[in-house]
């Protein structure tokens, strides 16, 4: 294992480059976007004014339905850094929510998407890839392909909550 010395002379020769900071400010400004774009086309749901930047680890925004709202639930967009790609997450509000949920779908014997178990560092219940190999070079593809996936998630979890 490297030094923390050692990690950030690797740090600032890759940022020295120049390709991080552009990348990682054209992802955030695509996810400014996106935002954007849910709020405005779904504004019968609640996408939260903040944008989790993380640690390079995650970035992500919420979205929350009345129905998943009534029940501590929401969903979040996600990027994930180290798999280099979009999912969809359902998680709730703090780690009791989160952990009856996952024993309500895990009982049932839902699979229709992957869950989880709950533990140190676990946001989320159940998550779904919306796409393993994002193309930025075609980001209203990219957009419609999020947004199809988001909505077929949240559509799938509100229905299986709505009968258990």
């Amino acid at each position: 294992m490297k030094s923390f010395q050692e990690d950030m002379i690797e740090f600032k020769k890759q940022l020295d480059k120049g390709h991080i900071q552009i990348a990682y400010r054209s992802l955030i400004d695509y996810f400014g976007y996106l935002k954007s774009y849910f709020r405005n086309k779904y504004p019968e749901d609640i996408v939260s004014g903040s944008t989790y930047f993380g640690y390079m680890d995650m970035t992500y925004f919420p979205i929350i339905t009345d129905k998943l709202k009534y029940k501590k639930l929401k969903i979040a967009v996600v990027f994930v850094y180290d798999d280099f790609r979009f999912e969809v997450w359902l998680s709730a509000v703090n780690k009791k929510v989160l952990t009856n949920y996952w024993k309500i779908i895990k009982d049932k014997k839902w699979d229709k998407y992957k869950i989880v178990k709950p533990g140190k560092g676990v946001d989320f219940i159940l998550y779904h890839v919306l796409d393993n190999n994002p193309d930025f070079s075609d980001l209203n593809a990219l957009t419609k392909n999020i947004e199809k996936g988001t909505m077929t998630f949240i559509t799938d979890v509100e229905n299986f909550l709505s009968t258990h």
